[in-house]
């Protein structure tokens, strides 16, 4: 089909160009919406196995760590997006899921120490109190970790 450009808008927020078209064979108009395609990188997992980036995976992973937690959804989201930008940033194809892992861990240290640690516990698969313990003092440096007294 042979269509020439009549107008071009981009919409308020810069993410879409709106074009009216003009089909040179039967003189029709129409109108096309066009947006960049953003490719975030494919996760390569533990085993090797390649899985295209799920953002509703990463949100889910957030939100379990900081259940029951004051965190509003926007701070939520933000750090999704954080984490996304840095994704787009690499530039790359592929990324190790230890690497989201990280950008996870970081993120959660931000938003919510608990949180943080939760996530820790899971994501370093802690096999003992210590590491437990080494998690807390990451995100209260200086502060003794207070164990319980005996009753």
């Amino acid at each position: 089909m042979d269509t020439t450009v009549v107008d071009t808008r981009i919409n308020e927020d810069g993410d879409i160009v709106r074009r009216r078209r003009r089909c040179l064979n039967c003189d029709k108009r129409f109108t096309t919406y066009e947006r960049a395609e953003i490719r975030l990188p494919q996760v390569v997992k533990k085993n090797g196995s390649r899985v295209d980036y799920n953002r509703d995976k990463l949100s889910a992973s957030l939100w379990l760590a900081l259940r029951k937690r004051p965190v509003t959804t926007e701070a939520v989201d933000g750090a999704i997006t954080r984490i996304e930008e840095k994704l787009l940033a690499l530039g790359e194809r592929e990324i190790p899921s230890e690497k989201v892992g990280e950008m996870v861990m970081r993120e959660l240290k931000k938003l919510d120490k608990i949180a943080y640690v939760r996530f820790a516990s899971v994501y370093r698969n802690f096999e003992d109190v210590d590491e437990f313990s080494h998690a807390v003092r990451e995100v209260t440096p200086g502060k003794p970790v207070r164990r319980p007294r005996d009753e």
